[in-house]
């Protein structure tokens, strides 16, 4: 499930063509590439464009979605994958019991954030090293105070990458794809960020035990 980025506040009803919308779309299409034939990858859509305070509007627009799929599908996996607001949106959702794993791309974690629900979950964090939108150490923060609460974390940075995923997008979406074809078949599909799983990846620094410690 691919939720999209958005602004810190803006009740505007959100729209499929908006730019942070359609940048998800790639990102969509790799993983569609790379996941069996029976996974359904989906969009989150958004009823407004902003996070807008305690509201968390998308928090509520994801949870709606995923009750939504367990009523169709029934008792099925579930990896969220987040881009920027997306990323906060999918971290606060994790707790829905269909929830496998969360893939946060350049995710906005404010330093802070709830880390209770994803117990049990997977957590994972790419983040380019010239994201001037949102902070790594706000995320490296999150994690580590998610480590032994999911049950796992892992951290990878993108070498030259930017907020939007412009920057080197193909390490974006091929880590990305493959992070989602682990996450939903661990015994199957190797991790990428790992050393006996990573593919030819080149340019990005991986945690496999959790994210980078302050020196």
């Amino acid at each position: 499930m691919v939720l999209h980025g958005g602004a810190e506040r803006d009740v505007r009803p959100a729209r499929r063509r908006q730019l942070a919308a359609l940048r998800m779309e790639p990102v969509r299409r790799a993983v569609v590439d790379v996941v069996e034939e029976d996974v359904l990858v989906t969009r989150v859509r958004y009823r407004v464009r902003g996070w807008n305070g305690e509201r968390a509007d998308p928090v509520r627009d994801t949870l709606r979605a995923l009750d939504e799929v367990g009523e169709r599908m029934g008792d099925v996996p579930v990896v969220l994958v987040g881009h920027s607001m997306g990323g906060r949106a999918a971290l606060r959702a994790a707790g829905h019991e269909l929830v496998r794993g969360v893939v946060g791309l350049a995710p906005w974690w404010p330093a802070g954030e709830p880390v209770e629900q994803v117990a049990g979950r997977y957590v994972v964090a790419l983040h380019g090293d010239r994201d001037r939108v949102t902070s790594a150490e706000e995320t490296a923060e999150v994690m580590r105070r998610a480590e032994g609460i999911a049950a796992r974390v892992e951290w990878g940075v993108v070498a030259g990458g930017d907020h939007a995923m412009l920057r080197r997008y193909r390490t974006w979406h091929r880590t990305t794809a493959a992070l989602v074809a682990h996450l939903l078949d661990p015994a199957g599909t190797p991790d990428p960020l790992t050393a006996d799983g990573r593919f030819d990846i080149e340019g990005i620094e991986v945690h496999p035990d959790g994210a980078p410690r302050r020196k």
